[in-house]
């Protein structure tokens, strides 16, 4: 075979491969799950939320998990500074659903270098169910949450997660975010899920305390920069696997800067290249610059005028990202080809970039990329130690 037919061939190989993922998590977004039994006992959850700052929806998703369809469950805001200007708003929510609901700690316990696992601490050690979902401030909760985080739950379950479906985006920049989050990132987690390969991912986890706190306890989480990425680990290595809720549920994302869009993807990409190197080094497969190029060069096996073959491959690729997205009940407008675009531009940079950058940022705090998380974690102890002390006291 010609230089020019092995191009055509590996084009070809990998838009088709890129619509079976498609396919793939399509099929697992609309599966019927089976019905766990945890349904039928309803047992109480506690719902713990880390806080920082005020976000453009953040009286909406705090309101939201406290006005839930589910018959026993409390809410936990932790919050690092007790000069947090979110601090008046939750008190305001505990005058108005009752300390029996929610409640707020204040204070971190330094178990890691992620300052938001460190912000759960308190709110973890405060639980009082054998059921917890770690829940990110920013997702949006439906009136049955609790009842389809608990619907995922299998006999080998030992986490059910979801990732976030970007919604309400009010800028074009937030439009290039919804790309990134749904018909990408979403996408490649369910047809992962569905193959037998489920990553967590910490913006709703629930856990069953007394597993956790068997394995390491929420500290264990702090064995890797990325909770999530200690998660998949700690959970694989019990034998057990991570699933998926059957929709991921919302994260609404207003008014964001396409810089601002396109940083926040550096952090990740920079915490999945340090967590799960063999994963992420593939990744640069699922964007559609590699086969557009393949395309050029092969254009004429294929029979293709040049400048056609790279457009074929790009109106294949989003036309199955737009399918999937309206399917699926994700956003999507007539501007959603151009955010994808912008998207697929930008990923080759931001995958390189992952390889060299050693910092990333939560909300302004500044987060060292170190592969010495174990040390690390090993120095924090006598800290959660004192925590759960105070706690029992």
């Amino acid at each position: 075979m010609t230089p020019a037919g092995w191009a055509a061939a590996i084009a070809v190989l990998l838009v088709v491969m890129n619509l079976a993922s498609q396919a793939i998590a399509l099929w697992r977004l609309r599966r019927p799950l089976q019905r766990s039994a945890l349904l039928a006992e309803l047992p109480p959850v506690t719902i713990v939320r880390p806080v920082r700052g005020i976000e453009a929806f953040s009286r909406e998703t705090a309101v939201s998990g406290l006005e839930l369809d589910y018959p026993r469950y409390t809410t936990i805001f932790c919050v690092a500074d007790g000069e947090d200007p979110i601090v008046p708003l939750i008190e305001e929510l505990i005058a108005r659903y009752g300390a029996d609901k929610v409640s707020l700690l204040i204070g971190d316990v330094a178990v890691s270098a992620n300052p938001k696992l460190n912000n759960c601490v308190r709110g973890w050690e405060a639980a009082a169910t054998d059921w917890v979902i770690l829940a990110d401030s920013n997702v949006l909760m439906p009136k049955d949450y609790i009842q389809r985080m608990l619907a995922a739950w299998r006999p080998g379950s030992g986490l059910v997660c979801s990732t976030p479906a970007g919604s309400r985006p009010q800028t074009f920049g937030a439009e290039v975010e919804c790309a990134f989050l749904n018909p990408f990132q979403a996408r490649w987690q369910y047809a992962g899920e569905a193959l037998g390969f489920g990553f967590a991912q910490g913006k709703s986890m629930l856990w069953n305390k007394p597993f956790l706190d068997a394995n390491g306890g929420i500290a264990a989480l702090g064995a890797e920069i990325a909770e999530d990425a200690a998660a998949t680990k700690l959970v694989r290595g019990a034998g057990r696997h991570v699933h998926l809720v059957g929709q991921p549920f919302e994260q609404p994302l207003g008014a964001r800067r396409l810089a601002d869009a396109v940083q926040r993807q550096f952090r990740w990409a920079r915490l999945r290249r340090v967590t799960f190197l063999p994963f992420f080094a593939l990744e640069i497969l699922a964007a559609p610059l590699l086969p557009a190029v393949l395309a050029i060069g092969g254009a004429a096996s294929l029979g293709l005028p040049v400048w056609l073959a790279p457009l074929l491959v790009l109106a294949i690729w989003y036309a199955g990202d737009i399918v999937l997205s309206a399917a699926a009940g994700w956003f999507v407008n007539w501007r959603s080809p151009l955010a994808m675009l912008i998207r697929d531009i930008a990923f080759p940079g931001i995958w390189a970039y992952a390889f060299i950058g050693g910092e990333v940022s939560w909300r302004g705090n500044a987060m060292t990329i170190r592969t010495d998380g174990t040390n690390e974690l090993n120095q924090a102890a006598p800290a959660l130690s004192a925590a759960r002390a105070k706690i029992s006291d």
